[in-house]
């Protein structure tokens, strides 16, 4: 497929020219997978709402400068770890009551939810930042490189440190 018959690329064309339609198109296509996102990060659906606001300012803000390379949402993620990474500096530590429901399937008992929940908050930031786009978001490892600015190698060896971070938490737990 060429880049001129991708969507997104479609899309970003016709906001440079000012159409308004396409402005509501790519929001509407790509809003839910950023305030999930920023949810996993804050808890709060107030603040996901706002940081999410932030993601498509931002991007709308650099549109004429950006370059499409393939998809768009992995540059409104790129977006959104940033703008996440700035309420980080802000909130120093997020309540435990608040830490992010996306990750926890409906399945689970409320103690499981709460065990996830903790083990998720006890990871390092950088872990915990892959961590929630591999486990919760469920992206690729190709994009979780793009994404955060790393090589793929780092990519899989944090998903790897996680996953036994996390291991060791539930084996401790249950």
């Amino acid at each position: 497929m060429g880049i001129t018959a991708d969507p997104d690329f479609l899309l970003v064309e016709k906001m440079r020219m000012g159409n308004e339609e396409a402005f509501e198109a790519f929001v509407t296509k790509y809003y839910p997978k950023i305030l999930k996102y920023c949810q996993s990060h804050t808890g709060d659906r107030g603040y996901a709402e706002d940081l999410t606001q932030e993601t498509f300012v931002r991007f709308f803000r650099t549109l004429n400068r950006y370059r499409h390379y393939g998809k768009a949402a992995n540059y409104l993620y790129t977006i959104a770890s940033h703008v996440c990474r700035d309420y980080y500096r802000q909130v120093k530590e997020i309540p435990f009551e608040t830490l992010p429901d996306a990750s926890v399937r409906p399945t689970e008992s409320p103690e499981e939810q709460i065990a996830v929940k903790y083990a998720l908050s006890s990871l390092p930031p950088e872990l915990k930042e892959t961590a929630i786009l591999y486990f919760v978001l469920e992206l690729k490892q190709r994009d979780i490189a793009r994404i955060l600015g790393i090589g793929l190698p780092l990519v899989k060896y944090r998903i790897k440190r996680a996953r036994e971070l996390l291991s060791d938490s539930f084996k401790d737990d249950f």
